[in-house]
């Protein structure tokens, strides 16, 4: 194993207790921590993450290492880091730990090399920065890679590009399309954790203020349905016609973020684009306008209009930076602009995290198992894999449901 590179060792004690925390509520990866052990699937491979680290993906990476990987993680935000985590998990001996809180662009880059410097056979990764430096810069090591997953929407479709351009050199899991993944993750985690974040971060009420949520994929539907259930005015915008309607039938108000910016009290966005939110908005709001993002990267809030635009800017609180407009009006931007959820909360919750790393655990498995048949490109969550996590999860929850007899199959079968 290589050394682990963090800030601090003395602050594991303090990540031991959120790990413990987080394993007492993850039934699924204790389930499958348990088999692991005794199955040892992961015997000798070398893994590298490249993911939030916080306690959640923290015991995910335990529970591979339970199962016998070789584990070399990095974070894939620098704001998200959490360093007191990544002591804890040093502190073994038995995961290399690359990164700290706050790092530079360039420190990030160097953690993430050093992940690939492990020579990993199998990748997790959320947002595609280590599969893209690999592709980049360590080409040679696609040659022994079996292959990877990707957690985010962001990541997939930088995967979905590279396997378009004929470039993607290894098999690739689209772990944030799988149904046990986006239908929970996306929609209840990011809408539940992108309020926590802005209500503990701001300290301000949600209900009667007008909510301005960009993009209604799952995880926009998922912020704007929270924001109605605290009691707020939402307006959705949006590029697909399809999702546009959708949002209108659920009950939201559709219009342009051109329309929507003098209305907007909190903007949202949701998209995985860039410039979502850019000059011609930005010069609209109101004064004391919120701004947050609760995309993969800090892109979709178009942060150098918004210092055009400004005479001045300092942070007034913590994650809260104001900008002061020519003009007298004040706009607050949360977290640099970068995943709120994360960068100003503790993420997804403890249960949601549950079963998109059951997800990962298990797909991490299918490619050790399946690696010699799978050729270079894009592919889905085997099926099954989608179905043992939800049949795990009912039976963790005590939760039953009907089946169907034979004569009912029979019939199904013969509709066609």
């Amino acid at each position: 194993m290589m050394t682990s590179q963090i800030k601090d060792p003395q602050l594991a004690p303090q990540g031991e207790q959120k790990i413990a925390w987080v394993r007492q509520h993850m039934g699924l990866l204790n389930a499958i921590r348990a088999r692991f052990e005794s199955e040892k699937p992961f015997e000798g491979v070398r893994v590298g993450l490249s993911i939030h680290l916080e306690a959640k993906t923290a015991y995910l990476a335990q529970v591979l290492s339970s199962g016998g990987a070789q584990v070399a993680i990095t974070g894939s935000n620098t704001l998200s880091f959490q360093d007191d985590v990544a002591a804890a998990l040093a502190a073994s001996g038995e995961i290399s730990v690359f990164g700290r809180h706050g790092a530079t662009p360039e420190e990030y880059q160097h953690d993430l090399a050093a992940v690939l410097a492990s020579k990993p056979q199998v990748i997790l990764d959320d947002g595609g920065d280590l599969t893209q430096l690999l592709h980049n810069e360590r080409p040679e090591l696609a040659d022994h890679l079996w292959g990877s997953t990707e957690e985010t929407t962001t990541g997939v479709r930088r995967l979905q590009a590279s396997a378009a351009a004929g470039l993607l050199a290894f098999p690739a899991f689209a772990v944030n399309d799988a149904q046990m993944k986006h239908l929970f993750d996306n929609r209840y985690g990011t809408g539940q954790s992108t309020w926590d974040a802005i209500m503990r971060t701001t300290n301000l009420v949600i209900a009667g203020k007008t909510v301005v949520v960009g993009g209604y994929g799952w995880c926009g539907r998922g912020v704007a349905m929270r924001a109605h259930g605290l009691g707020a005015k939402v307006i959705v915008t949006e590029v697909d016609p399809v999702r546009a309607i959708e949002a209108l039938m659920d009950g939201y108000r559709v219009m342009t973020m051109r329309e929507a910016a003098p209305q907007g009290d909190i903007f949202v966005s949701t998209t995985g684009c860039r410039d979502v939110i850019g000059a011609e908005a930005l010069a609209k709001m109101k004064d004391g306008a919120l701004l947050a993002n609760a995309g993969h990267f800090d892109v979709e809030i178009n942060i150098g209009d918004l210092r055009a635009l400004a005479d001045e800017h300092h942070e007034i609180r913590r994650n809260i930076e104001a900008f002061q407009l020519k003009d007298g009006r004040r706009l607050y931007l949360l977290a640099q602009g970068r995943l709120v959820n994360l960068a100003a909360g503790d993420g997804h919750p403890v249960e949601i995290m549950d079963l998109s790393f059951a997800i990962q655990a298990l797909t991490l498995e299918y490619i050790t198992k399946h690696y010699r048949e799978l050729q270079p490109g894009l592919y889905p969550v085997p099926p099954e894999i989608d179905r043992q996590v939800a049949e795990m999860k009912l039976q963790t929850l005590g939760l039953a449901i009907d089946r169907l007899s034979p004569e009912q199959q029979t019939y199904l079968a013969n509709q066609a």
